[in-house]
């Protein structure tokens, strides 16, 4: 398959040589199930897996998120399985800040220790010598919570000092702790829930352009409940697209500082989501988007 060029245009994180194309690709859904455990343990199907990533890639995919936390351990052996030795211009980010109960369970880990094992756990599983970008998880599921960070990002911070990690960012974190964090360190991006149905964070956004600063939505298609409109259904007929293809192509127009890492582990939806990209919304359908209700079903 042919490489473009671009997916959705390029983005630049401010202050460093890192650009990307705008359309990534999400790793959690790489990982398996093991009954009410969700993201657990290997896939069912280990070579579809790798060719997901495989397929990403060589169709122009340039950015992908990540978690140690994910399988555990899963998705980074399957990305180091599918795409080592890496190609220069691939920018893998991934998340530190929690772990992975025996139970399924996502528990904090944000003392300095944590944070250094951590990193150092995404080093070995993917097989680099320092990592593109580390975001530090705080907050709850899908909102941030008004919690001390200083340890944790101090740590991130130190061992950015040490050439292990080159750039930071933060996830589910509110405006205010954008601002105390920087006080810190430089923060080249954030990574929060938002999508068609949830847009709360509508004002940060525009805030975070003007910073130069990039916003990656996490369940851009609702996570594990996906976003259903009846009119959202009739914007994509009209297009001739999927409902998924118009809310991802939404978000590119949203802003262009947003970064899309919509997840799958099947190659057909995958070439489904990158076609997004392509994607053009009159102006009148983002008008009416912007002004439907959309709920997650």
């Amino acid at each position: 398959m042919a490489k473009h060029s671009t997916l959705g245009g390029e983005f630049s994180f401010r202050n460093t040589s890192i650009s990307v194309n705008r359309m990534g690709y999400g790793a959690m859904q790489l990982a398996g199930r093991d009954g009410d455990k969700l993201v657990w343990g290997p896939p069912r199907d280990v070579p579809g897996a790798l060719a997901v990533l495989r397929e990403a890639v060589a169709s122009g995919v340039n950015h992908i998120d990540t978690s140690d936390y994910y399988g555990p351990h899963i998705t980074n052996q399957l990305i180091k399985q599918a795409l080592y030795p890496y190609s220069d211009d691939l920018v893998i980010v991934t998340k530190v800040g929690a772990r992975r109960g025996g139970d399924g369970s996502w528990p904090h880990a944000r003392s300095r220790q944590e944070i250094i094992d951590a990193v150092h756990d995404n080093l070995r599983n993917l097989g680099v010598d320092s990592i593109h970008v580390v975001n530090l998880r705080l907050g709850g599921f899908s909102a941030p919570e008004d919690e001390p960070f200083e340890e944790p990002l101090s740590a991130l911070a130190e061992l950015q000092q040490k050439g292990l990690v080159r750039h930071i960012g933060l996830s589910t974190v509110s405006p205010k702790q954008l601002a105390d964090a920087q006080k810190i360190t430089e923060i080249v991006c954030i990574q929060n829930f938002y999508n068609l149905a949830q847009r709360g964070d509508d004002e940060f956004i525009d805030n975070l352009v003007a910073q130069g600063i990039g916003y990656v939505p996490y369940f851009p298609l609702g996570g594990f409940s996906p976003l259903q409109s009846s009119r959202l259904n009739q914007v994509a007929a009209s297009l001739g697209a999927t409902p998924m293809q118009v809310a991802l192509a939404w978000l590119l127009h949203r802003s262009p500082n947003i970064l899309l890492i919509p997840g799958t582990s099947s190659v057909q939806h995958l070439r489904e989501n990158l076609k997004a990209a392509a994607l053009e919304l009159p102006e009148q359908t983002l008008a009416d988007l912007n002004g439907v209700g959309i709920a997650a079903a």
